[in-house]
């Protein structure tokens, strides 16, 4: 299956370079671009992509607000949105991945991991960027709710509690089997637990919940 891309950029040069990148891949197709978000979420909002692929800094919207206005909590039928910035700041990532976004990357982070992200994105799965993964813990734990995370209605299984971590922590589906001993359908069974108890739609969702009821302690 072909992932369909759409690209969000108020660089001409930054976004035929995604382009090449991303049309050399034989299971990916950029099929639209815009220069600013406000275009961005019309053109994704008409075209329907697999994967939207979006800048922070752009012109009139923001790729916060494109990305919350596509897979925002209150979005029916989210988009997959990765975000990608030159600028590594904590409120940039608290905030796409608040909006809904399923991957953050900066714009060093080369071609191979651009394409994982936009593969992963496609899956249901999430990409970070490695070097924002490691402050991620202590930008979220500064960051909680004033109001704290309602408990599931139904408790988390023990068991569930350490996939719960895992997540939080980053680990592919692949790295939780083999640090839990067990089977990689049965991660994706406790995941498929974890998003219908936690109200979550994603492995983001997921890892927030995870930080912000203080599973994870910075």
């Amino acid at each position: 299956m072909t992932i369909r891309v759409v690209i969000a950029d108020d660089q001409e040069m930054i976004r035929t370079g995604l382009r090449m990148i991303l049309n050399a891949q034989p299971d990916i197709e950029v099929v639209g671009e815009a220069a600013d978000g406000r275009e961005a979420v019309a053109l994704a909002r008409r075209l329907r992509p697999d994967v939207c692929l979006f800048d922070i800094r752009m012109p009139d919207i923001d790729g916060i607000e494109a990305t919350r206005q596509l897979a925002g909590p209150e979005v029916d039928d989210p988009l997959a949105v990765v975000v990608i910035t030159t600028f590594d700041l904590d409120e940039y990532v608290y905030g796409a991945l608040k909006a809904g976004a399923r991957g953050f990357l900066l714009k060093d982070a080369g071609p191979e991991l651009l394409v994982q992200a936009i593969q992963a994105a496609a899956r249901g799965d999430a990409l970070i960027a490695p070097s924002v993964t490691a402050r991620l813990l202590a930008t979220f734990s500064n960051t909680r709710p004033a109001t704290p995370r309602a408990q599931p209605i139904e408790p988390l299984t023990a068991r569930e509690e350490e996939v719960l971590v895992t997540v939080a922590r980053g680990r592919t589906n692949a790295e939780i089997a083999d640090e839990l001993y067990i089977s990689l359908s049965t991660v994706k069974t406790h995941l498929a637990s974890l998003m219908n108890k936690l109200g979550a739609r994603n492995r983001v969702e997921i890892a927030m919940w995870a930080y912000e009821t203080g599973r994870i302690a910075s």
